[in-house]
């Protein structure tokens, strides 16, 4: 239970509780889902929502290695017999993504363009000090002893260009458009957000950033997999009684390029308000983690440009996905 474990590892009191949930890539999003609706709920006063991941140590695929099952049978029958894509029944993420680009026509160039356009924003925003406020330098110990503390995203490539995106190699299908420059990078790191119902805050002496307005889910074929963000944006927004032309910043996960560029093609946003300080692309997806430091850039955000409403959604593993609407506090 890294909940748990994490809340001891910090000092925290042993009077304090922790547990783990598991939406896939939108674990720590979902905990801060669970995290806002106790306090709503007046069953909590304070909560830390928070996520990690540790991909360098716990390879995907893990569980369908060396002739693991993974899935049940019924599970199984229902998306061979029944998969309406040909692709030979539940498969990766990658080749989730390769079904997406197809069926929204993306190319690979407007997939390379779109991914050179996430290390651009988020090298301007590296330089500006704009991750400032979100980064908790790590210090570590190397190879050879010496200590570091590592304080920026190392996953930015500051020289990207078109022409280096293209010589990249397919990585899912050998005429694929998916490659390691389109996709989310493998990566390691954690996140946390403060959650409290605004008078603790204000006893405590802390000045509310942010409220909660709307949450919702969205589920879609857990074969093409990646497009719920499309229906989880409908759903919040009905909700929270907005238009998508109403938020000020937009963060959705890039976990692939055509994640995004169906979701646009599909809702019409102002993508000059999308990942405007890049996005996983860039930065990286350390699954668990990136829910909340989604929170955490969408807000910055916010308040770096005055803005008001912000929207975070993110797909996950099964077909599923998060969305919820935030109002900045002035």
């Amino acid at each position: 239970n890294v909940g748990r474990n994490a809340a001891l590892a910090a000092g925290f009191p042993e009077s304090v509780c922790g547990t783990s949930v598991d939406r896939q890539c939108g674990s720590s999003q979902q905990a801060l889902h669970f995290a806002a609706q106790g306090v709503m709920a007046g069953a909590y006063d304070v909560v830390i929502a928070a996520g990690v991941e540790s991909m360098s140590r716990v390879p995907m695929g893990m569980s369908a290695a060396v002739g693991g099952q993974p899935f049940g049978p019924r599970m199984v029958r229902r998306y061979v017999d029944e998969n309406p894509y040909g692709a030979g029944g539940l498969v990766q993420q990658g080749i989730s993504a390769e079904i997406i680009a197809d069926k929204w026509h993306l190319s690979r160039e407007v997939l390379d363009v779109f991914s050179l356009g996430s290390h651009q924003k988020a090298g301007k925003a590296a330089r500006s000090g704009w991750f400032a406020n979100e980064v908790v330098p790590v210090d570590v110990r190397r190879e050879d002893g010496s200590r570091e503390a590592i304080a920026t995203d190392e996953g930015v490539r500051h020289d990207a260009s078109l022409e280096k995106l293209a010589s990249l190699k397919p990585a899912f299908k050998p005429d694929g458009v998916i490659t390691a420059g389109n996709s989310s990078q493998i990566t390691d790191g954690a996140s946390a957000v403060l959650v409290m119902e605004k008078r603790k805050a204000l006893a405590l002496g802390l000045r509310p950033r942010a409220r909660f307005h709307a949450f919702a889910l969205g589920g879609v074929d857990p074969v093409i997999m990646l497009t719920a963000p499309i229906p989880a944006t409908r759903h919040v927004l009905a909700r929270a009684g907005l238009s998508l032309r109403d938020m000020d910043a937009i963060e959705i996960n890039e976990a692939f390029a055509p994640v995004v560029l169906a979701w646009q093609r599909e809702l019409d946003p102002d993508m000059d308000k999308v990942n405007v300080h890049g996005g996983a692309i860039a930065l990286g997806h350390p699954l668990g983690c990136s829910g909340a430091r989604l929170l955490a850039t969408l807000l910055n955000v916010l308040e770096r440009t005055g803005g008001r409403w912000g929207l975070q959604t993110m797909c996950e593993g099964g077909g599923m996905a998060n969305a919820m609407v935030i109002e900045r506090l002035d």
